[in-house]
């Protein structure tokens, strides 16, 4: 309650500065402790370099301590996140709301003067993209056995299927992705990362919005016309879904060019009946090939290039456990990303209407830093007045680095 009165004795500068009331903002939020500034500082020991677990398009996150003792990542978003404040508020009252085996849990937040800061529960095993997908697990005592793979893939999928079908409001993540996939203590997984979620009215189809998300987990309907909708967080999970069982990353530059983009080298190894040899190397050969098989053919189900075609997250689920067949037949190719790495994309232009239908949605594509680390090929999109052409040229090389923590 101190807190919050600290929060409401700013408000009115605060308000000022940021166009709309804060105590509007946050007086239906009752299940998120607000941290002060001073808590946050104290427990990341002034965010220490040392406590810095990862770095992403939002900002920084470090590993803290709390004053109850318990350990937390913490999320700084940066001064120039293109979040503001008051999605900021909007993610925190969602998150509340929702709790699942196979999902992050939000602590609290801070929101002090300029600073917004995310307060998470710790996962101590990190992300999927730093152990099985960054080689992590051969430092460590991490073992990805077949069954442990399973469930992570199944937990991840019922996480998904619970945003998708329980949460109302659902919730499309757009950004389902190796390093959004964290690991607590029994490599339970849960989905991480509810900045760019957003909250979708059951009576819409679809809707068109800025394109955020990491080449080569977006489905191409996203990617080139910014059509948003589940299935578009199915295609991503689909990619995600392959990784695990072939413990490698959906792009590797380094590998011979038939094998660089994982969902294309699926593709061709189905076709071939060949699928099996896909299976992570790592696994020794002890794994269940009938199951391996049928998850990387979900993942063919779940990135087919029509969108209708890919099924829901819990007839997913229901495949992944074997309750529903997978038939062959109801497998088309896959939506790769080779189909539009050369693409011209247009920004909206006055002479043609098809074009001025997008224009919120793509005008202009910027490529974050180096810094971004895993998250090197995020993809964003924002309206500008000066439409620019941009081409998809270079291949995007997916290479883990150390240190990846992102919620």
């Amino acid at each position: 309650m101190t807190c919050i009165s600290f929060l409401f004795s700013r408000r009115g500068k605060y308000a000022r500065n940021h166009g709309f009331d804060v105590e509007d903002e946050v007086s239906g939020i009752h299940d998120v402790k607000l941290y002060t500034y001073k808590e946050i500082r104290i427990a990341t020991e002034e965010f220490s370099p040392a406590n810095k677990i990862g770095e992403g398009g939002f900002g920084s996150v470090y590993k803290g301590r709390l004053k109850d003792g318990k350990l937390a990542a913490i999320k700084v978003l940066s001064a120039e996140s293109k979040q503001g404040v008051k999605e900021f508020l909007t993610e925190i009252d969602v998150i509340s709301k929702i709790e699942h085996e196979n999902l992050v849990k939000l602590y609290g937040c801070c929101v002090e003067g300029n600073h917004r800061i995310l307060v998470y529960n710790y996962l101590e095993n990190n992300s999927l993209a730093q152990t099985l997908l960054g080689g992590g697990h051969n430092n460590s005592n991490i073992q990805f056995d077949w069954r442990t793979r399973f469930r992570i893939c199944i937990g991840v999928a019922r996480g998904l299927a619970f945003l998708h079908e329980e949460v109302r409001p659902y919730i499309v993540h757009r950004d389902i992705k190796a390093s959004n996939i964290l690991l607590d203590k029994d490599l339970t997984p849960k989905i991480s990362d509810f900045g760019l979620a957003k909250l979708i009215p059951s009576n819409m189809t679809h809707v068109s919005t800025r394109v955020a998300g990491t080449i080569g987990y977006l489905a191409p309907e996203y990617a080139i016309r910014g059509q948003l909708t589940r299935k578009a967080d199915i295609y991503s999970f689909g990619v995600l879904l392959v990784e695990i069982v072939s413990g490698r990353c959906n792009t590797n530059t380094r590998l011979p060019v038939e094998e660089q983009y994982l969902l294309e080298r699926t593709w061709e190894l189905y076709e071939r009946r060949e699928l099996v040899g896909l299976v992570d190397t790592a696994l020794n050969g002890d794994f269940d090939a009938e199951e391996a098989c049928r998850f990387m053919k979900v993942g063919l189900l779940c990135t087919q290039d029509a969108p209708k075609l890919r099924p829901s997250m819990s007839t997913v689920v229901k495949m992944l456990t074997g309750e529903i067949e997978v038939y062959d037949s109801k497998i088309t190719k896959p939506g790769l990303i080779t189909d539009f790495m050369d693409l011209k994309v247009r920004g909206p232009q006055k002479t043609t209407k098809p074009q001025t239908k997008y224009n919120d949605m793509m005008s202009s594509y910027n490529l974050p830093s180096a810094s971004d680390k895993l998250d090197s090929s995020t993809l964003t999109s924002e309206s500008s007045a000066a439409a620019t052409v941009t081409t998809f040229t270079s291949p995007y090389d997916q290479s883990i680095e150390t240190k990846e923590f992102s919620v």
